[in-house]
């Protein structure tokens, strides 16, 4: 506004020095100057506007690509460029600052992420409207930020939240729509809540192939998870060819070095070892490990799951050391990621006690099985599959090294869990 007065008293004083000119000719020009200068403003936040779509379509597509590093670089202009603009709270801010935050969960960094992730949200609420598409796409991510850390309760409402905004405003066979269905019941699969989780993976499963055609990418995430479920329950002549086809839409949608593909690669792996094909599964495991290393660093969350699994399957095999050293850095690299009370570093802590444990040294493996224990029981509440799993673990550890009153305690703790369940 300062800049735009400034020129309208300057050209005033200009034509009132042109000799041989009346007030209405004066007031003619001034106002064909005036319409010049509000058309090149105009055209100049047309020409950003034009740059800050290309570039967040552009972040958008790294982002899928997975080539987050790019990825971050090309969406921090388009943030500049937007905030610089319009101001911070425009929803070309929360759009830029959405991805930024996706960019950041996918390299683990996620403090940065929730940050980025609740700024967008409150710009998108404000400007758009709490029933807006873009408010239910916020908060689904966030959902899927709080449960990638283990923050279950949280992570549920934001995602019941976000499926309650996608069906009122687009409907309920929208793509969107099975964003929630999915996530919701990758949180329910987590927590061991298969039967729950198995039909909202079905209705994603069918929105998206009716929405998208049966080649996309989300069928894929769709099927893949579908696939795993069904591996934990030990069905496994109904996971893997879910995984297999997951497996071949991604690396024809995306490539074969993609993040994604690596973890489709990772869970037939995980099928192969349920059903003690080791030879298949270690090819399927490297391969995943060397594109989660390369496409994410050494110190990513999915690198830990690679080096997990793959030291799992050394462990059944009987390689231990090979094992206890890929263990060990799955377990350094989710502590430091994820913070020490995190449901995966539990996990590795209850397989590197289970390695001491199997070669009789119970000294070591007591206090990782103890620890672990109290991460999932805090986690997940005293009932849940892995807890069970641990508290029988401990138990036979106190039964092998003769303490049977401690022994006989935990088992009657067991006994106790599983007769709610019946």
């Amino acid at each position: 506004m300062v800049g735009f007065l400034y020129c309208d008293l300057h050209l005033s004083k200009i034509f009132e020095r042109l000799p041989g000119q009346d007030v209405s000719m004066r007031r003619t020009l001034l106002g064909l100057v005036v319409l010049l200068v509000i058309m090149f403003i105009c055209l100049s936040a047309c020409a950003k506007k034009v740059v800050w779509e290309t570039l967040i379509a552009e972040a958008e597509s790294l982002y899928g690509q997975g080539q987050y590093n790019r990825a971050f670089v090309v969406a921090r202009k388009a943030s500049k460029i937007a905030e610089k603009t319009h101001g911070p709270d425009h929803p070309d801010v929360g759009r830029s600052l959405n991805i930024l935050a996706l960019v950041y969960c996918a390299k683990g960094q996620y403090a940065q992420a929730e940050q980025l992730n609740k700024r967008s949200l409150a710009i998108w609420e404000k400007a758009l409207g709490p029933d807006h598409p873009y408010v239910a796409t916020s908060l689904n991510n966030l959902a899927a930020l709080y449960d990638m850390q283990g923050q279950y309760g949280q992570a549920e409402l934001l995602y019941k939240r976000s499926l309650a905004k996608s069906e009122k405003s687009l409907g309920p066979d929208h793509p969107y729509v099975a964003m929630s269905l999915n996530g919701l019941a990758v949180l329910y699969d987590t927590q061991g809540q298969y039967e729950q989780a198995e039909p909202l993976y079905k209705r994603a499963l069918a929105i998206w192939e009716k929405a998208l055609g049966p080649d996309h990418p989300d069928v894929a995430k769709s099927l893949n998870s579908l696939a795993e479920l069904y591996n934990t329950q030990g069905q496994y002549a109904q996971a893997e060819p879910l995984c297999k086809r997951a497996l071949a839409i991604r690396e024809k949608a995306l490539g074969p070095d993609h993040p994604d593909v690596a973890a489709s690669l990772n869970n037939l792996a995980a099928l192969y070892r349920s059903q003690s094909q080791y030879a298949q599964a270690e090819v399927l495991y490297k391969r995943s490990l060397a594109i989660w290393e390369k496409a994410l660093g050494p110190d990513h969350p999915d690198v830990a799951t690679s080096l997990n699994n793959l030291a799992a399957l050394y462990d059944t095999q009987g390689q231990y050391e090979q094992a206890e050293q890929l263990y060990k850095r799955a377990l350094a690299i989710r502590e430091k990621a994820l913070g020490p009370n995190h449901p995966d570093v539990a996990a590795s802590l209850n397989n590197l006690a289970f390695l001491y444990d199997t070669q009789g040294q119970y000294a070591q493996a007591e206090p990782l099985y103890k620890r672990s224990l109290a991460i999932w029981e805090k986690a997940f509440g005293p009932a849940h599959p892995n807890v069970v799993t641990s508290l029988e673990n401990v138990a036979e550890l106190y039964r092998k090294s003769g303490r049977e009153k401690e022994a006989e305690a935990v088992e009657k703790r067991l006994a106790a869990i599983r007769a709610t369940k019946r």
